[in-house]
């Protein structure tokens, strides 16, 4: 039996050691995701690396955008290969991605990418945090490819179309087809390159945030085992922190993010609603427009719903302590004990009765923090009445959760961002298309 237990202690500390490290070497977990960086020009981890990002971003990101507008607008083309509406589509996408490219090396060189990533925290998480917390940063790359391939793809064909079409009405070096092969492939490269920066930031800030849900989950874990009220509160201010380091580290990101996607979402509103820009609303000029709306509101929804999800786990977490307090306080009147045990039955019976017909509805929404499950009386046999309560109230008075400059992202804010962006649209229609 020794043995057995110094040889699982020997296993636990080298599983522990795997995210200790604080230097990265070529084959860590991380391996994956930093030959994506490379493979994006992303990766600023040494000199000639950080040469080759900031050149790759002024190509794709301003440079072919320019170059592509003043040069390919084509005035003197038909009808359907005008494109009206290529400043805003340029503007919005290019100031998206530089907010996004910036960000981004701000993080990897400030932070690195262990320690933005909050790997080098891992070491302090259970097995079932860290395994679960490696799993989705192996599928983030999938998420972000299931995002930018069938934008990319749709920019593809109509880029195709068009110069396949038009080659001979666009300026050209020697050979025309040559020349407008050239250019399809540089605008093709940078709408790649500047939805994928894009994409890239939220799918990071995505996962970090699915790491903190992870902690909250097992954390709710604690109030089913007999804990004490110290080792309870030291590992909520444990979250409370790296909650507070995300929203320090984010919050500009986040709110430029909101600022610059609900500009470009009214101007395009504004030309698209004015009285002579009906006959330019079809799929050949108004194709990009779409795409750039779908890729910049993809982008600021995955932003919006990943800080208002851990927002919502983190405040439920007083729910959670709430319950675990009445079903202490309940159990601990032992003259009422049969009432008690009818009126647990009682309770039981119920579950059971709405079971049948609420299973398939309810379930799917319950997980360790939000739940309709009475806890055992084993989770609370030695905590007094006075250190649970001294607990539940701490939990009422410091709700966590991301803030952005003091303002808590939860599910009011998102409503009182919609009603204020809704009146926008509303004041706008009326003075386009005169809805009052």
């Amino acid at each position: 039996m020794e043995d057995d237990t110094v040889v699982d202690e020997a296993l636990l500390n080298r599983s522990k050691n795997k995210f200790r490290r604080c230097v990265s070497h070529a084959r860590d977990e991380l391996h994956s995701f930093r030959s994506y960086l490379r493979w994006m020009c992303v990766d600023q981890s040494s000199v000639w690396r950080a040469c080759l990002s900031w050149f790759m971003f002024i190509l794709f990101g301003i440079v072919v955008p320019a170059v592509s507008h003043f040069l390919f607008g084509c005035a003197a083309c038909d009808s359907k290969h005008k494109r009206p509406y290529d400043s805003v589509v340029q503007l919005s996408l290019s100031s998206v991605a530089s907010l996004s490219f910036v960000c981004l090396t701000r993080f990897v060189k400030k932070f690195g990418l262990r320690r933005f990533l909050f790997f080098d925290k891992l070491y302090d998480e259970s097995e079932t945090v860290r395994k679960g917390y490696t799993a989705q940063l192996n599928r983030s790359l999938q998420l972000l490819c299931f995002f930018v391939i069938p934008i990319f793809a749709s920019e593809s064909v109509y880029k195709i179309w068009w110069y396949a079409s038009e080659a001979t009405q666009i300026p050209f070096l020697g050979s025309v087809y040559v020349s407008a092969a050239v250019a399809c492939v540089m605008e093709l490269c940078s709408w790649l390159y500047r939805t994928t920066v894009i994409f890239l930031v939220c799918v990071l800030f995505r996962l970090i945030c699915y790491l903190q849900i992870l902690r909250l989950q097992d954390f709710a874990t604690m109030f089913e085992v007999d804990s004490d009220v110290g080792s309870v509160l030291s590992e909520h201010l444990r979250i409370r922190r790296h909650l507070r380091i995300i929203s320090h580290r984010c919050r500009a990101f986040i709110l430029w993010s909101l600022i610059l996607v609900t500009g470009s979402q009214f101007a395009l509103l504004l030309i698209t609603t004015k009285s002579s820009a009906k006959e330019n609303l079809d799929v050949y000029r108004a194709g990009e427009l779409v795409l750039c709306s779908i890729t910049l509101v993809t982008g600021l929804f995955i932003l919006l719903r990943s800080a208002t999800k851990i927002t919502h786990k983190a405040q439920a977490v007083t729910c959670l302590a709430a319950k675990w307090h009445v079903c202490a306080t309940l159990d601990s009147f032992d003259a009422a004990a049969a009432e008690i045990t009818s009126g647990r039955a009682l309770t039981e019976a119920v579950g059971t009765e709405r079971g049948e017909s609420d299973n398939e509805e309810g379930d799917a929404d319950e997980d360790e923090l939000d739940n309709t499950k009475l806890i055992p009386s084993y989770a609370y046999s030695t905590i007094s009445f006075q250190k649970r309560q001294a607990l539940v109230t701490y939990f009422e008075n410091n709700r966590a959760g991301i803030t952005i400059f003091g303002f808590t992202l939860d599910r009011t804010t998102l409503h009182t961002i919609f009603m204020l962006e809704l009146s926008l649209v509303l004041w706008l229609l009326g003075k386009t298309v005169g809805i009052s």
